[in-house]
């Protein structure tokens, strides 16, 4: 293993997961073995890890049942990987301080972000059994990581804060892509954002108009301007369900949806897809529904003579691919992507970022990051809840 003159301490502090339940389950301890990089990997020091909606559900065990009352573990493999104690996290922005064997001892100093996903094979174009970093292996509420050496992408731009570079980990943007390559979302496409101001859905508005498609972001109207400054071409109110469909199609001009991104599920399916199916004539490609989320409910009822008359296609979405991953850090690179960072908050205080992301408020956009202690004057203090602006 080659260093620096960085001194890797033999502990460190982290957020130790200790099983499923309540944020009791979250315990601070600065007493953690640090981690040692293997062959093929680098050991990154921590400045900012961003939160994902998906800490919080593998926490509470909510993967995947019919029965509100089940507790289980996100097992795509067959067998659970979640085990106790494990350290969450998985959109980590910091610094390489040390290599494992076979890796080029250049690389340290490089400051980068991770692609999240602990891939089951080497394929480029596909990922069918997803697990990731802060899930099936460690991640990086921690002052330290250790991560395969091509799956840290170094991302020098300096125009950059750490933290903004956590908040557009691929957790976010990665998820966000994928449903978009599934549907094959194109150039001058209408495509409805759905959960429009959280990660996946602001990087969903920056990512259509990078490939030239026309997104139409649901959410509250208050986040109307910031969501305009980033793309979307209006803002929809879920409102009035019984007039959320005339009030996609006014803003449309009366034009069908081509693709709904949905991060909602439960009742507003239904509703979804009604926006693509008003007008076959006018179609020039099948209506395409991508579902990456069930934040309005885990179980929809639709007619599937619908589904099949109509031929919706519908895309079941988690994470994405290393050609994906490769695409957004070059987006990334060239400043065509941007942060949309909300606040950072130290990781010792990451009950309280529990309860404000689950009670977040009208003016929450963007994404929180968690910064560890001992980076926070330099990583985070910037960016405090007192001191945050939405950056676009």
């Amino acid at each position: 293993m080659a260093e620096t003159t960085h001194t890797v301490p033999t502990t460190m502090a982290a957020m130790l997961l200790t099983g499923h339940g309540g944020m009791e389950k979250l315990e601070y301890h600065q007493d953690v073995a640090t981690p040692q990089p293997k062959a093929g990997e680098v050991l990154v020091q921590v400045t900012a890890t961003a939160k994902n909606n998906t800490d919080r559900k593998a926490r509470e065990g909510l993967y995947p049942t019919k029965d509100k009352g089940d507790v289980t573990s996100f097992a795509m493999g067959g067998t659970p990987t979640l085990t106790f104690p494990r350290i969450q996290g998985a959109d980590v922005a910091g610094r390489i301080v040390a290599v494992g064997e076979g890796v080029d001892a250049k690389r340290i100093g490089q400051r980068g972000l991770l692609d999240f996903n602990i891939y089951a094979d080497e394929r480029r174009d596909i990922n069918l059994t997803p697990d990731y970093y802060g899930h099936g292996a460690d991640g990086g509420f921690a002052e330290y990581i250790a991560v395969p050496a091509e799956q840290f992408y170094h991302v020098p731009n300096p125009e950059l804060h750490d933290a903004e570079l956590a908040s557009m980990g691929m957790c976010s943007y990665q998820t966000a892509y994928h449903m978009m390559t599934a549907a094959k979302v194109g150039a001058g496409e209408r495509v409805l954002v759905s959960g429009a101001s959280g990660g996946v859905g602001t990087a969903l508005i920056q990512l259509c108009r990078i490939v030239g498609a026309i997104p139409y972001a649901v959410s509250q109207l208050d986040k109307a301007e910031a969501l305009k400054a980033l793309g979307a071409e209006t803002v929809i109110d879920r409102g009035d369900l019984p007039t959320f469909v005339e009030r996609v199609l006014e803003s449309t001009g009366g034009k069908p949806i081509d693709a709904v991104m949905d991060l909602v599920g439960g009742e507003m399916t239904n509703l979804f897809i009604d926006t693509m199916i008003v007008d076959m004539q006018g179609r020039k490609s099948y209506p395409r529904l991508s579902i990456a989320g069930a934040s309005g409910g885990n179980l929809s009822e639709m007619m599937w003579t619908r589904i099949y008359l109509y031929q919706v296609q519908i895309f079941g979405v988690s994470h994405g691919t290393r050609e994906e991953a490769e695409q957004l850090v070059a987006w990334i690179r060239s400043g065509e992507l941007k942060p949309v960072l909300h606040a950072a908050f130290k990781l010792s205080d990451l009950h309280a970022a529990e309860r404000y992301f689950v009670n977040r408020g009208s003016n929450y956009l963007g994404k929180i990051v968690l910064v560890p202690d001992a980076q926070w004057a330099s990583h985070g203090a910037p960016f405090a809840l007192e001191n945050s602006s939405t950056a676009v």
